[in-house]
């Protein structure tokens, strides 16, 4: 077990260290991030069709409080408002994402819905008017139903053509303003929790130690579908970039047992190996070949022409970081964890937690992970980096007085810590172009419903969806107009 003063004066202890704006570059972009279905609502407006999420919703016992996001935070009408938050608030960039379904209805792309295109067309001529930039993903798990149930959605390997005529459609409409471009958010996610786990839509579990690796390998295909699209029709003219976004908690050996190393390194090639390898190296990890054989589908000498180099950066989406044991026997349900042979622990010797607990039981604050991380992607894959989302969430609670849940004293420390570490990484070497704060307004949560708030500005569900921003709003706002020239002051 590792030993948390000897750890923390090694690798620098980043909780209680203060930051300012100056320890970051210049041209160091700050932003906000959301996504299309847990803000917009409006989910039969416009002319906008159903999602994987609208029918997952409805389905019993999927969501933790029966709930759903048929209006969400009604940013579909509110979004005038919401930019206008994020201009006050000082930040300099935004990440959104575009329903899918509400450019093209059944996913086809034989019709483009033009309600859709002037909505996300007002969306960034507002951005651009305030002198925030837009960052846009293409897609955050809202797959049009239509092809989930016409054709299997990313079980499909022709998904990457209907993908690819959508993200086209974006590019065509959208990329003379737009100069930085998402295709897929977190695949891993949409592989496990929607085809293993089933916690998230389609919220399958059939075949699970097929099907992920298929819709994992399928949304390779269909970013490096789109990345060619973009550089031979679009670049030379919009010069604009490309990237991938990934997910990843840090993995560190539990100790300095040869077996635990293993599995800390066989834990982040299962993260992040089995999609920027592709990108990079033509194939997935050695150590997943191994252990999944056949399961994973295979590149022929065509994909791995297209595959090759297809991204300008790494998007990377960090929440927290986990000690990493080898185990023999792993008691996960999911497949894809049985398969790693690997213990996730949140525990120092001593038995104190990793890191000061957030609101899901997953999430713990532990800012070194991250200067960690950003190290090894690196070293790894030598590329531009953004961190694409990064936060932490309170529970929702009606009993709280409205001006305790403003003060959020520990998503202030977060941020401080997280933000320092990633100071640290850039004096280290690493290449970080970027920080979007996860996530702008409390929203819906996936799997969770409305139980969890992400949010740097609070949202009053019970009173008309009316917006607060939240002391770590304010702390941003002082942060990048001033630095922390007060240190301690907000705390």
């Amino acid at each position: 077990m590792v030993r948390k003063e000897e750890f923390l004066r090694e690798n620098g202890d980043h909780e209680n260290g203060s930051v300012s704006r100056s320890d970051f570059p210049p041209d160091f972009v700050f932003g906000v991030a959301t996504s299309a279905y847990q803000i917009e609502g409006a989910h039969k407006e416009g002319g906008k069709g159903p999602s994987i999420w609208d029918a997952f919703t409805n389905t019993e016992g999927k969501i933790l409080d029966k709930s759903n996001g048929n209006v969400a935070v009604d940013h579909y009408h509110r979004y005038m408002e919401d930019i206008d938050l994020i201009a006050k608030l000082g930040f300099g960039a935004y990440r959104f994402s575009i329903s899918w379904s509400r450019l093209f209805p059944d996913g086809l792309g034989t019709k483009v819905n033009d309600e859709g295109i002037t909505f996300y067309n007002n969306i960034i001529n507002a951005l651009l008017e305030r002198g925030i930039q837009p960052y846009v993903t293409l897609y955050h798990w809202d797959l049009p139903l239509h092809l989930h149930e016409s054709m299997g959605g990313w079980l499909n390997k022709q998904i990457i053509e209907y993908f690819a005529v959508y993200a086209d459609t974006c590019f065509a409409s959208f990329g003379d303003r737009v100069k930085n471009w998402i295709t897929i958010n977190e695949p891993l996610q949409t592989a496990i929790n929607g085809y293993d786990a089933a916690i998230f839509a389609p919220g399958r579990c059939e075949n699970t130690s097929v099907e992920p690796y298929l819709a994992a390998h399928h949304q390779i295909l269909a970013h490096a579908a789109a990345v060619s699209i973009y550089r031979s029709k679009y670049k030379d003219k919009q010069g604009g970039q490309v990237g991938l976004v990934v997910d990843c908690e840090w993995a560190e050996a539990n100790s300095d047992k040869i077996e635990d190393k293993s599995a800390a390194a066989r834990r982040l090639d299962f993260q992040l190996g089995w999609f920027l390898d592709p990108l990079y190296y033509g194939d997935y990890p050695e150590v997943m070949r191994e252990r999944l054989g056949d399961q994973l589908p295979k590149f022929s000498e065509e994909d791995k022409k297209i595959i090759l180099n297809a991204l300008d950066f790494i998007g990377l989406n960090h929440y927290t970081s986990r000690f990493i044991s080898n185990v023999t026997e792993c008691y996960e349900k999911s497949y894809y964890y049985k398969v790693q042979e690997m213990e996730r622990i949140v525990e120092w010797e001593g038995g104190q937690t990793i890191g000061e607990k957030a609101a899901s039981e997953w999430l713990y604050c532990v800012p070194w992970g991250l200067r960690k991380l950003l190290n090894y992607i690196s070293q790894k894959y030598a590329t531009p980096i953004f961190i694409t989302e990064n936060g932490m969430d309170d529970e929702d609670d009606d009993n709280v007085p409205l001006h305790e849940m403003l003060d959020d004293k520990l998503r202030v420390r977060y941020f401080k810590g997280y933000l320092a570490s990633v100071a640290q990484a850039i004096k280290d070497g690493v290449d970080v172009r970027g920080h979007f704060a996860w996530s702008l307004l409390d929203n819906f949560e996936w799997a969770q419903g409305y139980t969890k708030r992400f949010g740097l500005v609070y949202v009053d569900y019970k009173n008309g969806l009316t917006r607060h921003p939240k002391s770590s709003a304010y702390w941003f706002t002082r942060f990048l107009k001033a630095g922390e020239s007060k240190k301690g002051k907000e705390e």
